[in-house]
């Protein structure tokens, strides 16, 4: 009789540890996964900054162009309109000197 109740104690920890076992073969594999997931996710949030980072860098170039094209425009209409100032005194100097000199011959 009490070999069969050592026999049956036998079993019931046997199968326990078998199944405690199995359950940490489980656990691991779990594990395993939930790291690839975390590595995957960690992965693609790299990509995602890393493409941000190539927008913005984009961005500010695409921004400093169109500033140094409106700066050139701005330079251009700038030396227009003086060039324009100037030609209107020259006109207005001449035709006050050569309005000085008809009324000196009238006088």
């Amino acid at each position: 009789m009490r070999k069969i109740i050592l026999a049956a104690a036998v079993a019931t920890s046997a199968l326990g540890l078998a199944a405690c076992g199995e359950t940490a073969d489980a656990v691991s594999e779990t594990g395993d996964a939930m790291a690839a997931d975390a590595g995957s996710i960690a992965e693609d949030a790299t990509a995602a900054a890393e493409g941000a980072v190539d927008a913005t860098g984009e961005a500010v170039e695409g921004a400093a162009d169109a500033t140094g094209e409106a700066v050139e425009g701005a330079a251009d209409a700038t030396t227009e309109a003086a060039g324009d100032a100037a030609e209107g005194v020259s006109s207005a100097v001449e035709a006050a000197a050569t309005e000085a000199e008809a009324m000196i011959e009238g006088e």
